[in-house]
């Protein structure tokens, strides 16, 4: 596959403040002197978000911004996509609204399967951001912790895309196999992940697109069209000479890959079975061989079975303890690391590790899984810090590990609006209810926003309920609340839709 080199734009409707100036000048200029462990000290509202794409247009190198939640991550997406609107801005977080990962309670002989619900658009989200790293080199990816777990192994994923270019004869019968071991749905109806063959036309609704492609063939199969349609109403938006088509999902494999797999993860099965036989768990032996011979019956006939990731390292030929596959191994080699709130993501990275292993150790001890499940996990701390170079740890508040690697410390401690922190002023909480109704009464009239923050979820709801029956426009928002639900919320509050938001 070609991949497109194009320069990193910034636009901007203002320029750098000269203390913005200085901290650019001090990060691109250490990045360039080859420090590999910078750090932004800077306030709330200096504008580090713009320093940071600065950073990046001028050294024009693609660039990892790593975020500790969700709603800060789309913050983020949101103003880089304004910063470099003709680039490749990308959102990779987890895709689920809901998790329950798989686990065991021996003391109750509790089994918990895995239950989730995937968020579609965060899905096709995910997908264009591996497609834009390998296709492009002006990218940008806004990512949460999710970036250190576990994903499809990029030359497989690479391998298995499709190219195709006017002009050419392709076999449609074989084009058509391709994309189903593509994990493409042959169907009449054209939605995200399907294909529709109707006589000469072939529409593909790629997993990384809202809109479809068109392949039209001629009757000796020579391609004449490739073309951008709406999936809707079928009208052609912009028409290619070539054209690259990639997997719907992130773990997809060749068949002699997977031939390869099913030999390996047979072996791993006779070799554990009789270990745990041999140490007297007849029951976690039947248990294990029941359940991964399933899987294997599944792979066989379908490509695919659910729980897949866990047998990932014998789909990439791992040795044991070896570090997965993640969206790092998608970057090219001078890709940038910008770690947000670094205070806070810091931490993350190095916690995720150990829970991961003992929920899954578990599973492997009472025969629900193989041991090789234990290597679909995320990234050590130590193994995330020797795939990212250089890091920009950006934070108001950086900790311990931040101030003392720094080879450069950049302060940005003006903030160009000329904004002063606000007055702190602590009321007593008698009647805290009753002195905020009379403190929204003044401010909702002047068309200002009102934030209140609450100790729990719960009370965040009845207080809703309780200012709106009040006649105020209100909204609630926390953990609960779906990614982009999160996200109009904030909008709302910014627009005007709602006066208060708790």
């Amino acid at each position: 596959m070609t991949k497109e080199f194009r320069p990193f734009k910034l636009t901007a409707p203002f320029e750098a403040s000269p203390d913005q100036a200085k901290v650019i000048e001090q990060l691109a200029g250490g990045i360039e002197d080859k420090k590999d462990r910078l750090t932004l000290l800077g306030v709330t509202g200096s504008g580090k978000t713009f320093s940071m794409a600065s950073v990046i247009a001028r050294l024009n190198r693609p660039a990892l911004i790593l975020s500790p939640n969700k709603t800060l991550a789309a913050q983020l997406y949101a103003e880089f996509k304004a910063f470099f609107p003709e680039n490749a801005v990308e959102f990779f977080v987890s895709y689920y609204d809901y998790y329950q990962p798989e686990a065991y309670i021996p003391q109750s002989d509790t089994f918990i399967d895995k239950d989730s619900m995937v968020n579609e658009r965060i899905d096709r989200l995910r997908l264009s951001t591996t497609t834009s790293l390998l296709s492009r080199n002006d990218v940008v990816v806004i990512s949460s912790i999710s970036c250190i777990y576990g994903l499809g192994a990029p030359k497989e994923y690479s391998k298995m895309a499709v190219e195709l270019c006017v002009g050419e004869e392709t076999d449609r019968k074989k084009l058509l196999r391709q994309l189903i071991d593509m994990q493409y749905v042959r169907g009449e109806d054209l939605s995200r992940g399907t294909m529709r063959l109707r006589g000469s036309v072939l529409d593909i609704h790629s997993s990384y697109l809202e809109d479809a492609y068109r392949v039209v063939f001629s009757d000796d199969d020579e391609i004449e069209q490739l073309a951008l349609i709406s999936p809707v109403t079928g009208s052609v938006i912009t028409t290619f000479k070539k054209l690259d088509i990639y997997p719907a999902k992130h773990f997809v494999q060749t068949q002699e890959t997977m031939n390869v797999a099913m030999e390996s993860i047979e072996k791993e099965l006779h070799e554990r079975h009789a270990d745990l036989k041999e140490s007297g768990k007849v029951l976690e032996a039947a248990r294990l061989l029941q359940r991964t011979n399933y899987d294997l019956e599944m792979m066989h006939e379908l490509g695919f079975c659910k729980g897949i990731e866990n047998y990932s390292r014998h789909f990439t030929q791992r040795k044991a303890g070896e570090p997965p596959y993640t969206l790092l191994d998608y970057f090219p080699e001078n890709f940038l690391t910008f770690i947000d709130e670094s205070h806070v993501a810091v931490g993350q990275i190095s916690g995720m590790y150990n829970g991961d292993r003992a929920r899954k150790t578990t599973l492997v001890d009472f025969g629900f899984r193989l041991p090789s499940a234990l290597d679909n996990r995320p990234l050590k701390d130590v193994e995330f810090f020797e795939r990212v170079s250089p890091i920009v740890y950006v934070s108001a508040t950086p900790g311990n590990r931040e101030r003392e690697e720094a080879q450069v410390l950049a302060e940005q401690l003006t903030r160009p609006t000329g904004l002063l922190d606000p007055e702190i002023e602590v009321r007593p909480a008698t009647g805290q209810v009753n002195d905020l109704l009379a403190e929204l009464a003044v401010l909702v009239p002047k068309k200002e926003r009102i934030l209140i923050t609450t100790l729990t979820k719960k009370s965040a709801e009845e207080l809703t309920d309780y200012i709106e029956n009040e006649g105020f426009a209100v909204e609630y928002l926390h953990s609960d609340i779906k990614t982009f639900d999160r996200i109009e919320r904030l909008k709302d509050l910014r627009t005007g839709v709602v006066d208060v938001l708790i």
